[in-house]
């Protein structure tokens, strides 16, 4: 593995679930692995949780991370090729790449959709310049379309719950929903985009969008799940709930329903085949899902949350060892 910008980058998605697991199990057992390298985190807009855990992962294995807020404490970054520089714009990343590729073993990067200009958004221009500039393996901490780090996680955390003496599924494959939720502004697609990419490339479930019309994917990510627009049908006997909200992708970044009917909450949760509950965090409480759900049985979002270390150990060290 060169990079891990996606689902693309990982031949065998249960493969690196072990690994990470196995790290859970002993986070300490490859100490070592990174001694004597650096790490480095560039954040183009804030984080707490991708932050914090990939920081505490490089640091299990031993590599000194350094974390760099370009937006507050760096030059303005120009991305665009053959641009004229006369703007606010003070340093091209053509420029700056390199050099931290002389500084760092390993480059992460979380960048954010303006949510203005689809085409530009989607061309994913910010990530591309760093891996096409920096010359060493390039981490995404987040996209302007997809969080991998978050996916993988998820895809973790569901399998650990399958494998725990608690869990029990009726079905042949669990059924995953992943269930559009209101919010008080527009969001990007990128944990909802990955989630589904993940979900189908892993092939282990039987999968769920369900949204209000008009909140598509972009197909290249949503392809595979069955889209519901009635939430209570596509709640149905659901093994797991996933709880994110999205802006439009046609009408690119856009607010058409804010549906607070929409919310998750206990009598939504009864349809279901006594659904563990998901969410990537931050949650907007009482607007995206209710406190009785998130405070309740079925929650497994601090389980969630805390996998993201592990999630991040597994990726460093295959990277690390190539």
């Amino acid at each position: 593995m060169k990079q891990f910008i996606s689902v693309n980058d990982i031949p065998d998605i249960n493969a690196i679930v072990k690994e990470a697991l196995a790290y859970k199990a002993d986070p300490f057992k490859d100490r070592t692995l990174g001694k004597d390298k650096r790490i480095g985190l560039l954040f183009l807009n804030p984080s707490m949780r991708t932050r914090l855990s990939t920081q505490i992962a490089a640091q299990n294995l031993g590599m000194e991370p350094i974390v760099f807020n370009v937006g507050s404490e760096g030059w303005a970054l120009e991305f665009e090729e053959e641009a004229i520089m006369s703007g606010s714009k003070v340093e091209h990343v053509k420029d700056a790449a390199p050099i931290m590729g002389k500084y760092f073993d390993i480059l992460c990067i979380r960048t954010f959709p303006s949510l203005q200009n689809r085409d530009d958004d989607y061309s994913e221009l910010y990530i591309k310049q760093f891996i096409k500039y920096a010359g060493i393996p390039v981490v995404s901490l987040e996209s302007a379309t997809l969080h991998p780090l978050q996916s993988l996680t998820d895809i973790i955390t569901i399998t650990e719950v399958l494998q725990s003496h608690t869990s029990q599924t009726s079905n042949p494959k669990p059924k995953i929903v992943l269930t559009w939720a209101p919010h008080v502004k527009a969001l990007p697609q990128c944990v909802a985009n990955s989630f589904a990419q993940w979900v189908n490339a892993w092939g282990e479930a039987d999968f769920t969008i369900t949204h209000p019309e008009d909140y598509e994917l972009d197909e290249q990510f949503s392809k595979g799940a069955n889209i519901v627009y009635n939430q209570e049908e596509a709640l149905k006997d659901a093994d797991f709930v996933y709880v994110k909200n999205w802006s439009t992708y046609k009408d690119y970044g856009k607010i058409y329903c804010n549906d607070p009917e929409w919310m998750l909450n206990a009598d939504k949760l009864s349809i279901t085949s006594n659904a563990k509950v998901m969410h990537c965090l931050p949650v907007r409480r009482n607007v995206e899902l209710s406190d009785e759900i998130l405070d309740g049985a079925n929650s497994i979002i601090t389980q969630q949350a805390s996998n993201r270390v592990w999630a991040a150990q597994a990726v460093l060290s295959r990277l690390l060892r190539q």
